[in-house]
């Protein structure tokens, strides 16, 4: 299976020149832990919600003048879209991630997979791992 089956395609940035108070609205309004900063064919960096707490907030920054360029993390680790999701597991295990935004061939963000989306694909397609969780859970298989 090929990360474009099974990644969000509706992918939400914020401009380097937002406040991160307005990064922080958005992630609360769109129930998510971090934003790409720029655009699809600019992608400048990634905004998380631990960026924002232990760059802005721990240090007592006002989050209505701190931009989201001064604490976005970079450089961006990417998946292309042909990827298997094998591949893009390994890639966020070897650097320590939860989420990446995927490439198209011409290098503009077209998505975005998340360690969830990728337990979900490969849980789905694995009836030896369902029966296993079941075990572990003592969850009644359907």
């Amino acid at each position: 299976m090929r990360v474009a089956e099974v990644m969000t395609r509706e992918v939400e940035f914020i401009a380097p020149d937002a406040p991160v108070s307005a990064a922080a609205e958005l992630m609360g309004e769109l129930d998510v832990g971090a934003l790409p900063v720029g655009g699809p064919g600019d992608l400048r960096g990634i905004v998380t919600d631990r960026d924002l707490l232990y760059r802005v907030v721990a240090r007592g920054l006002d989050a209505g003048r701190v931009r989201v360029a001064e604490v976005l993390s970079a450089p961006v680790v990417t998946c292309r879209e042909e990827d298997t999701l094998q591949a893009v597991l390994d890639l966020m295990a070897a650097n320590h991630l939860r989420r990446l935004p995927v490439l198209d061939a011409g290098g503009r963000v077209t998505g975005w997979v998340t360690l969830a989306d990728l337990a979900r694909a490969m849980l789905h397609g694995n009836p030896a791992l369902q029966s296993a969780l079941a075990e572990l859970t003592g969850t009644p298989q359907a």
